[in-house]
């Protein structure tokens, strides 16, 4: 039996109107990486739905999500699993209301008690998003069609 799968992650690309980009700072199995928020597509549920429930388990923060913004076109092995195939697919979403969560402005601002699994909030001017202080591939990616939106290609 062929245990290869798809693994379905859905990411929000949230901006707020001093032109920083929420990103997500995470501990998981003893790796730190950044991210954007949101995470795996479950069984029986939409992708614009997956995201609207990540948020609201991470953040506790109601979305609108807006538009699609890009979805990998080429194989990508799971860091986590060399079994799964990564399909991510990524919205630009706007908040509901208030901002609910805490957020910080240092990477990695995890308290002394973290321990395999952490994660803090961090909000980015997007003239600062640098591709390499993202761990995967797919977010770097990412990072770098958003400074090309930026400059106006």
């Amino acid at each position: 039996m062929d245990k290869r799968r798809f693994n379905v992650r859905v990411y929000g690309i949230l901006m707020n109107d001093r032109g920083e980009v929420l990103v997500s700072d995470e501990l998981i199995k003893g790796i730190r990486f950044t991210k954007f928020p949101g995470g795996g597509l479950e069984w029986g549920e939409g992708i614009k739905n997956c995201l609207c429930r990540e948020f609201m388990e991470e953040l506790n923060q109601p979305i609108e999500v807006v538009e699609h913004f890009y979805t990998t076109d080429y194989f990508q092995v799971s860091a986590f699993n060399d079994q799964d195939q990564l399909i991510s697919v990524y919205y630009r979403v706007k908040m509901i209301g208030e901002q609910q969560f805490v957020s910080t402005s240092r990477p990695f601002d995890f308290p002394a008690h973290a321990d395999q699994k952490f994660e803090v909030q961090r909000w980015v001017n997007l003239t600062d998003l640098n591709a390499k202080d993202f761990k995967w591939p797919v977010d770097r990616r990412v990072v770098r069609k958003l400074s090309l939106d930026l400059a106006g290609f």
